[in-house]
């Protein structure tokens, strides 16, 4: 396969009562196919939200109202790169997306980081962002070390976060 330069065009996901941020590194091909985030079937990264939070996300629609009934915002550290296929391993030529873009007009508390490659890359190009950061195991299916329970188990943190940044009117 080969390396091909390659833009995100997948907006990012927030709303202005979003106060926790999720990070991928960069979407799929078949992300970029359905122009959402997460959407090959092989990726545990919705598996994952609906045991938290013991809903059903199967399509985008019902993931929309999950992500926005949550306060949880969504987007990848980079903006472009070259990429052979959906690998992180072969991501090269990063041009960082703008965070600020969803952090400067969303109420964020701390922003979690899908994997290992998205963290190192949130490090090198956000030195300036203030909120606390949490790095994830992947959801991607090459993370083979992590099976669905253990990741379940490491991601459930969000859980406890989403419930403190909860705001009142939503508990009314």
């Amino acid at each position: 396969m080969e390396r091909k330069a390659v833009i995100h065009t997948i907006g990012p996901f927030y709303t202005e009562k979003s106060s926790i941020l999720i990070l991928g590194s960069f979407p799929s091909v078949k992300s970029r196919e359905e122009n959402f985030f997460y959407a090959h079937k092989m990726n545990r990264f919705w598996p994952v939200l609906s045991s938290l939070f013991n809903t059903k996300l199967t399509t985008i629609e019902e993931k929309i109202e999950f992500l926005t009934k949550n306060n949880i915002a969504l987007w990848d550290v980079i903006g472009s790169c070259t990429i052979e296929g959906s690998g992180d391993q072969s991501i090269r030529d990063v041009v960082p997306n703008n965070l600020s873009l969803i952090i400067d007009k969303a109420q964020i508390k701390h922003i979690y980081v899908n994997g290992q490659k998205a963290y190192n890359l949130y490090l090198k190009y956000n030195q300036n962002i203030e909120i606390p950061v949490t790095p994830l195991p992947s959801t991607s299916p090459a993370n083979a070390t992590f099976k669905i329970d253990k990741l379940i188990e490491r991601w459930s943190v969000i859980i406890k976060d989403q419930n403190q940044f909860q705001f009142p009117s939503q508990n009314a």
